[in-house]
């Protein structure tokens, strides 16, 4: 057995990082397929069942494109093949997806792929251009595009094909093997180099939030990055709804930071209206109550998938790491103070109309008694 044969059987953690970026692109898509971006034809995203479900099933079904493979050289100079795609939702976002395949000794080791640097730079900055680059190439597509592309929503999976093996033949299952490593995988996921140093309450903390079908399967999800352990074809349906998640979250802030905005605007406005500029300040209201709560809707759709329930539990477990239900409630509250804020225009308005309505009869009575006088 040669030496470059020994190394590789040491090495008993083989799969792939996942590097998973949501954008903000515009507030809106116009209603009609792309059919390319940066020159490679898109289509749209399937998921195939691999677990038991129910014949009929819904799934949202964003548009992908795959670019080539490119190689990359890594700092320790191993050449690496990087697969990549985007996603492209109707609600005016991207999810950029990089996958780089490992072969590690130990799950300490995969700490550094957190921040992955290449020799010619880091991965980060090469996303950041490739989203500025697809924003460009789909503007003509979209509705209020934004100048540039912001700070991305980012997570990072690590995708494992299969567990290592103990003494003799006998196998871990994914739940048992988490179990005996509980304290590495935390580490990992939580970007630690000394896996010693956590708490026992972190190491709960990071791998409560477990699910497995199978015994040789298992996903494990946390705030910042989660571990995958099954077959690809799998991976793929769970790396999915891992994005549609990430896309929620970054759209939920986008929609936060508008809100924030349009409050302060109104409140200025309020303070500063005179009689002629309250219909303005009503009308505008109005549009971002309506726009707002439409957008709020339309992202709730890009999250329906019915039939596939372990698909659905994982979203469950990545809505309760994000903390979407607490966006969509902070988004709630907002959208409901704008809404008394146009309400308490709308009374304003009323009364005044009012008020101009009783003082128009009582000047049409006094001409009328002047009339009389003088008759």
């Amino acid at each position: 057995m040669t030496e470059n044969e020994k190394s590789q059987n040491k090495k008993k953690y083989c799969g792939e990082v996942a590097y998973i970026y949501a954008y903000d692109l515009a507030y809106d898509m116009k209603r009609r397929p792309v059919e390319y971006i940066l020159s490679q034809p898109a289509k749209d995203y399937f998921i195939e069942p691999s677990k038991r479900s129910p014949r009929q099933m819904f799934f949202h079904r964003p548009q992908v494109v795959e670019f080539p493979d490119r190689t990359k050289q890594l700092p320790d100079g191993q050449m690496v093949s990087v697969k990549r795609t985007v996603k492209l939702f109707n609600i005016g976002a991207i999810s950029i997806a990089v996958r780089v395949p490992f072969c590690v000794s130990s799950l300490d080791e995969l700490v550094a792929y957190h921040d992955l640097k290449f020799a010619d730079g880091t991965l980060e900055r090469d996303i950041h251009d490739m989203a500025e680059a697809v924003r460009h190439d789909l503007e003509p597509h979209c509705i209020r595009p934004v100048p540039a592309i912001t700070q991305a929503e980012a997570y990072t999976v690590f995708c494992f094909t299969a567990l290592p093996q103990i003494s003799g033949d006998k196998s871990l299952s994914a739940e048992q093997w988490l179990k005996a490593n509980r304290q590495h995988v935390a580490a990992l996921l939580t970007e630690e180099e000394e896996a010693a140093n956590l708490s026992e309450q972190e190491m709960a903390e990071s791998t409560q939030l477990y699910l497995s079908y199978y015994n040789s399967d298992l996903v494990v999800v946390d705030w910042g990055s989660a571990m995958v352990i099954g077959q690809a074809a799998a991976t793929d349906d769970v790396l999915h709804i891992m994005e549609l998640a990430n896309v929620q979250l970054v759209e939920l802030a986008a929609y936060d930071r508008i809100l924030d905005d349009s409050l302060q605007l109104s409140y200025r406005d309020i303070a500063q209206m005179q009689f002629h500029s309250s219909r303005d300040v009503r009308k505008r209201l109005r549009e971002i109550q309506i726009d707002l709560s439409r957008l709020s809707d339309e992202l709730s759709n890009i999250t329906k998938f019915f039939g596939d329930w372990h698909l659905a539990q994982i979203h469950s477990c990545l809505a309760s790491r994000f903390h979407l239900s607490d966006w969509h409630r902070t988004i709630d509250e907002k959208l409901h103070t704008l809404g008394n804020l146009y309400q308490i225009l709308q009374q304003d308005r009323s009364n005044f109309m009012m008020l101009v309505l009783e003082v128009t009869i009582v000047l049409l009575f006094v001409i009328d008694l002047v009339l009389l006088f003088f008759s």
